[in-house]
């Protein structure tokens, strides 16, 4: 009887998710293992750690909902504490283990990740399943996907390349093998739990509330209200709001986590034009998911490329503004608009993209900040981390990735006039 382990990454699911159903496949005993990387916790570069409370809090319900889907259909989430190259060796040898399946994440580290592990003797089998289109079914080559957003967009929509449907969960898994350890034995305990951040009920994304808890089940049920509530027909009038639930999709925090797939999200969006017809709101939410496929295969094509300070360009490595820089962290800048985002990203893990835009603008372009610290920055505090965006979204604000247009600086007193006139925003992020 062949046993695999299935390493879980950042595709925090079972529907729709073909690395796992693979692994289902070919396993007579199946471990599904999470990793906690005691990095995550340690203050990096930048000074800030690559998870902070909010992700942490976030993290742990979506692996609490994906236990007791797994218990479900008979088998459990070991959750080990380690770097994967330490631990998944091991437990392999320990147990007998032919490979490990995962996913595929076309990143530095992450790859290396792999590749650590292939070099500690362990075979790995990592699936390339993040994305809403299959790379095989693209007009073009992966390694020439075209560098600007609309060309992208264009070639995909000209050819009519539309994702496949989700593929269903499994309805029962592999059994756990029998040479499994006690959970209680110290080694293999599920990692301490860091203490939930407070909870502010200012918050546009309230994740401590059953309706916007972390994992597939509300990711699911999330969807399916959003569509019902007929949201999405006016989306593209609503999506520069900057504090509510409502006035955009809030789908980034499960996608980020792999709590919903892109696939899953198209396929509702699809039915809902389908039940109340198709407009320029709906269209937009395509288009966004489309700009979330471009960054992925962006990573495809240039690779580490997109982690150097010049990212794509020959400019010189950029400057870095240390002072400024724990300034904007705190929301201690002056700029009450920059402020009171800072403010609310720091209090809840969340931001819209708006004020994305403007707060990372302003520590590049009016501070003289490295670009490469505010990403820290971001995926230590945002709930909808999503490395592929994360990078992409920041290379562009810095004039460092694909942008014919170079620099793009959001003048905060204009911003403020179009999107704040009344101040109602800076008045609800005034004080922590």
């Amino acid at each position: 009887m062949t046993t695999l382990l299935y390493w879980f990454r950042q595709d925090l699911r079972l529907g729709d998710n073909a690395a796992f159903l693979a692994a289902c496949n070919d396993a007579g005993a199946l471990v599904p293992v999470y990793c906690h990387e005691p990095a995550d916790g340690a203050p990096a570069q930048w000074g800030c750690a690559r998870m902070a409370g909010h992700r942490r809090a976030w993290l742990a319900a979506t692996l609490a909902d994906l236990r007791a889907q797994l218990q479900a259909r008979g088998s459990d989430l070991i959750e080990l504490a380690g770097a994967p190259a330490d631990v998944l060796p091991a437990l392999a040898q320990r147990l007998g283990a032919a490979a490990v399946y995962c996913e595929d994440i076309a990143a530095p580290q992450e790859r290396a990740a792999v590749a650590a592990l292939a070099a500690a003797g362990v075979k790995t089998v990592p699936h390339w399943q993040s994305s809403l289109l299959d790379p095989s079914a693209l007009p073009f080559a992966v390694e020439r996907t075209p560098d600007v957003f609309t060309a992208f967009r264009h070639a995909i929509e000209k050819a009519a390349i539309l994702p496949p449907p989700p593929l269903p969960a499994p309805s029962q898994v592999p059994p756990l093998p029998a040479l499994t350890w006690p959970l209680a034995e110290p080694a293999h305990q599920r990692p301490q739990e860091a203490v939930a951040p407070a909870q502010d009920a200012r918050s546009s994304f309230p994740y401590w509330q059953a309706a916007f808890a972390g994992g597939e089940s509300a990711a699911a049920a999330h969807v399916q209200a959003y569509f019902d509530k007929g949201l999405a027909q006016t989306y593209k009038l609503t999506r520069n709001g900057l504090a509510g639930t409502d006035y955009s999709s809030k789908f980034s925090p499960w996608l980020a986590t792999g709590a919903l797939s892109p696939r899953l999200a198209y396929a509702a969006l699809k039915a809902c034009e389908e039940r109340l017809g198709a407009n320029d709101s709906t269209y937009w939410l395509w288009f966004e998911l489309l700009w979330r496929e471009h960054f992925r295969f962006l990573h495809l094509k240039h690779g580490s490329k997109l982690y150097r300070g010049r990212g794509l360009q020959d400019a010189p490595a950029p400057s870095h503004n240390a002072r400024g820089f724990a300034r904007w962290c705190e929301g201690r800048t002056g700029q009450p608009f920059i402020d009171a985002g800072m403010r609310e990203l720091a209090a809840t893990g969340y931001l819209s993209n708006r004020m994305r835009q403007n707060v990372a603008s302003y520590l590049i372009h009016d501070l003289g900040g490295d670009w490469r610290a505010g990403a820290a920055w971001f995926e230590s505090q945002l709930l909808d981390y999503d490395l592929y965006s994360n990078q992409g979204n920041w290379l562009y604000l810095a004039g460092r990735g694909t942008d014919p247009r170079g620099t793009r600086r959001f003048d905060p007193v204009r911003q403020t006039r179009d999107y704040d006139p009344h101040g109602h925003y800076q008045d609800l992020w005034r004080n922590p």
